[in-house]
């Protein structure tokens, strides 16, 4: 049964075990001697093949950084956007409120 483990692996050893199942070695052994999930030992093999550029049907590492660094910055520019408006709404208002206050104190 696979263990939970909630640290990362270093790169290392992730290079290691995905470079013993390209020496012959099976994943499913590999996982059992290092005590692994299964699926993370399959899950290295692949993202070492998309890096590698034996594959082509998913993000290299590379591009999996650049779209997290988009999405933070992404999500960063419509709170400041959000802001902005808020910002543009407040000010239209106060706007309005010194219209409706200049035609009272002329109006008297």
């Amino acid at each position: 049964m696979a263990r939970k483990h909630t640290k990362a692996y270093p790169p290392e050893f992730r290079q290691k075990v995905v470079e013993l199942t390209r020496s012959g070695r099976q994943p499913d052994d590999l996982a059992t001697e290092f005590e692994l999930a299964r699926q993370t030992v399959r899950n290295w093999i692949r993202q070492a093949d998309l890096d590698g550029g034996r594959r082509n049907d998913g993000l290299t590492s590379e591009e999996r950084v650049e779209l997290s660094r988009l999405r933070r910055e992404n999500k960063q520019l419509k709170i400041e956007r959000e802001i902005l408006s808020k910002a543009g709404e407040d000010e239209e208002k106060r706007a309005h409120r010194k219209r409706n206050w200049s035609a009272f104190w002329d109006g008297e």
